[in-house]
């Protein structure tokens, strides 16, 4: 099974994800992206969900035209685990 992040672990590696917060009411981390428009944010969406298919983990996310929000914590776990660092990390490398 895999193993949610310490404390120290998740505030370490949180502190090394630009634009990811701590969602405030649960184990979880999040992010808004803004795109030039809906075509721009669909294919973002695209390239995250081939990614996140082939990790076998799946955000939740909100999109409306241009923009879209990320959640993730890995439910499994009850929280953030690495699983969910990788994503992040993979999604901001896109988007750079």
């Amino acid at each position: 099974m895999i193993q949610k992040l310490s404390s120290a672990d998740r505030a370490t590696q949180l502190g090394q994800l630009d634009g990811w917060q701590s969602v405030a009411d649960r184990d979880a981390i999040q992010r808004e992206f803004n795109f030039a428009d809906f075509n721009e944010a669909f294919g973002f969406m695209t390239r995250v969900a081939i990614k996140a298919q082939e990790m076998d983990h799946h955000p939740e996310w909100f999109n409306v035209y241009n923009k879209v929000a990320i959640t993730l914590s890995t439910h499994d776990a009850n929280g953030i685990t690495e699983r969910d660092i990788t994503l992040a990390r993979f999604i901001n490398s896109i988007t750079a």
